[in-house]
């Protein structure tokens, strides 16, 4: 299997249109105001954002998106005014992360990762 789409839930969809177009995805199903998708620039996965009137409580979601250069996309997304929540980390897992939130909460990981993603040196076998 292949994990093809997330959904996640939004206050006010038009809000975090503008949010994931800054970081750089494309969108590719407007129905708005109720419902968007967009798909990733690498890869072949896409996530949607649909309406909703009370959003999720508890622990939400936290969505990773691997970039291949993670200091030059933090720097560029500071300059759009995308306000992040930590610098980068140097994980003990072995990835590099920088956190922020989009327009409803949901925690996003923009990192990277390479080849310790799916092949760290702890993988089991």
């Amino acid at each position: 299997m292949n994990l093809n789409q997330i959904t996640i839930s939004s206050l006010e969809v038009e809000k975090s249109v503008v949010f994931y177009r800054a970081l750089g995805f494309n969108l590719i199903v407007n129905a708005l105001p109720k419902y968007v998708r967009f798909e990733c620039s690498n890869g072949d996965s896409t996530f949607s954002i649909h309406r909703v009137e009370d959003l999720p409580t508890g622990n939400k979601i936290t969505l990773y998106f691997e970039v291949e250069n993670l200091s030059k996309t933090v720097n560029t997304l500071k300059q759009k005014g995308i306000i992040f929540n930590t610098e980068i980390l140097e994980q003990p897992w072995l990835w590099n992360e920088a956190h922020l939130n989009d327009p409803n909460g949901n925690h996003i990981i923009i990192y990277h990762a390479g080849e310790n993603r799916k092949n760290p040196p702890w993988r089991v076998n």
